[in-house]
Parts: C-alpha cells; sequence; structure tokens
C-alpha cells in the first residue's frame, strides 16, 4: 500500500483523537459496498403502493417521486447557496443556480410522461381513489419556495389588498398565494386537502420563514455589489422557468385530462385547478426586482 496514503490516514484519525489502527482493522472486516445497497434499490422499488388495479397508477406514483426527489436535489443545492459568507467573487452561485435551472429543466421536459403517458380513461378513473390528495400538499415545494424568496413575494396583489401595513408571518400565510387553493375567503370554509396540510406541515414553513429571513436566495443575491449580466440572466431564468414555464406545463397536462369531451372536471383536492394553476393567477416571483422593465410572464 501507499506508504503516503497511509501516513494521511494516520494523521486524519490522530487529528479526531482516534486509533488509526482501530479503523484499519475495521477495514478487514467490512463487506464490499453493492450498487444496490448503496442505493437502496430494493427499498425504492418497494414504494409504489397503487390503490387501484389499473396500471398506470404505477406510473403516475413513480412520476411523482421522481419529482419530489429532484425537488429535494434543488433544495440541496439552495442551502449550499444561503450559506454563501463571501460575495467577491460569482462562480459558485452561478454554478449553483445553473443546476436549479437544469433541475427545472428536467421537471418540465419529463411531464410528457404525464401528458403522454397515461391512459385518459383510467386515469380519470383511478384518481377518484386519491381524493382528496393533491400536488399542493408538496411540503417540498413550498420549502423550496420560503428559502428562495422573502414570503411577501409569495402574496398576489389580491392578497396584498388583504395585508395590513406592517403583517406579522401568521397573516402572511393567511393570504399566501397557494391558499387559494383550498380556502374559500366568501364562506370562510376550508377543504380538506388544505387543512390536513396546514396541520402537518404550517408550523415547520413558519419555522423554515424565521430561519432564513435576510438569507434567501435573492437576498443572497443582493449582496453582490455589481452582479453581472450573466449572474443576472441565470437568476432571472431560474425564476421564469421555475415559477413560469413549469407551471404552464403542469396547466397543459391538467387541461388535457380534466378538460376533455366538454366537461371540466374537479381536482382530486377539490381546487379550482384552471386558475390556480395559471401562472398569471399565482404571480409568482422569486426575484421581482429583475423584473422591473419587463413582465416575467412575458420573457422567453
Amino acid at each position: 500500500m501507499n506508504n503516503e496514503l497511509l501516513k494521511q490516514l494516520e494523521e486524519k484519525y490522530k487529528a479526531l483523537g482516534e486509533n488509526p489502527d482501530n479503523y484499519l482493522k475495521g477495514l478487514l472486516y467490512s463487506k464490499p459496498v453493492n450498487y444496490w445497497d448503496y442505493i437502496e434499490v430494493d427499498t425504492l422499488l418497494s414504494l409504489q403502493k397503487p390503490k387501484t388495479h389499473f396500471e398506470d397508477e404505477t406510473v403516475f406514483i413513480v412520476y411523482h417521486q421522481i419529482t419530489e426527489l429532484t425537488l429535494k436535489l434543488m433544495i440541496h443545492e439552495i442551502k449550499q447557496l444561503l450559506e454563501i459568507k463571501t460575495f467577491d467573487t460569482e462562480s459558485l452561485f452561478i454554478e449553483k443556480i445553473r443546476r436549479l435551472v437544469r433541475y427545472t429543466d428536467m421537471l418540465i421536459t419529463s411531464f410528457e410522461v404525464m401528458t403522454d403517458g397515461l391512459d385518459y380513461n383510467d386515469y380519470n378513473k383511478f384518481r377518484m381513489s386519491l381524493t382528496p390528495a393533491s400536488g399542493i400538499q408538496s411540503a417540498q415545494f413550498r420549502y423550496l419556495e420560503i428559502m428562495c424568496t422573502p414570503l411577501l413575494n409569495l402574496v398576489n396583489k389580491e392578497g396584498y389588498k388583504r395585508l395590513s401595513e406592517q403583517p406579522s408571518v401568521d397573516e402572511i400565510f393567511d393570504n399566501i398565494y397557494w391558499r387559494d387553493a383550498g380556502y374559500n375567503r366568501e364562506t370562510g370554509k376550508t377543504s380538506q386537502t388544505l387543512m390536513a396540510f396546514e396541520q402537518k406541515y404550517l408550523q415547520s414553513f413558519k419555522e423554515l420563514t424565521a430561519e432564513v429571513t435576510g438569507n434567501t436566495v435573492w437576498e443572497q443575491f443582493q449582496k453582490f455589489e455589481k452582479p453581472s449580466d450573466n449572474l443576472i440572466f441565470r437568476m432571472k431564468d431560474f425564476d421564469h422557468q421555475y415559477n413560469v414555464k413549469w407551471p404552464k406545463t403542469h396547466l397543459n397536462t391538467a387541461k388535457k385530462y380534466l378538460e376533455k369531451k366538454g366537461e371540466t372536471k374537479e381536482g382530486t383536492g377539490g381546487s379550482p385547478w384552471k386558475k390556480y394553476l395559471h401562472p398569471k393567477h399565482q404571480q409568482r416571483s422569486f426575484f421581482p426586482g429583475l423584473w422591473k422593465d419587463l413582465e416575467i410572464l412575458d420573457w422567453v
């Protein structure tokens, strides 16, 4: 064995206050790493549990699990952006934003799995067994939003009209755009979908908000004294891809399955999906200060 490598190992464990011999002896007894163990393949492939006999329900489940894993990758990158302490160079920031754009592209292009990969009649039967579950119950989606931008940027124009001059976090969450998918402000009625979602996750959303206040991706970007055109372009690209292009792709897929053959079907969560999913209604932008001269909806 390479003597230099042994020396480095010895120095590593001594620096930790550990006996290097014990770790080397451990290598004698440890098993070789196998792909299926390291990736947890058997566990991963056991997580699909259809509720009906329709074959395409497995496609539906796997696709949404892939989406959640992609969101996890994005949050992984965003956490690193929030940990940046020095802003004399843009290289790391740009690289992380490029990765976020790449993952968002995956979310957009992979929607073909849903758009063209489900039998229309079978989908409209097995989806009813999922009521009242809905995609709005993706907590990771909300975590990502909160980490990207100050909470007020997640309130649309109608929501702003209801806010006081100095709204509390609770008040902002009461008027955040995604509540419109499950809260009827005329009747005061909350859907079971939204109620269950908020009971499980709302407190964690508020805790994350407190943790990242003043340190979101948007606020990190603003710490660059003179951001380059390249960085500004990357930021706008991510903002547009995630908050306009992806929702539009989702909306078009929903139209195929829920607005066909002369009728508009209700979403499993009971939300007015046709209105809620449209970027014009959500009015979501992580980096609104970059869109002073051009609407985010008009950017190509």
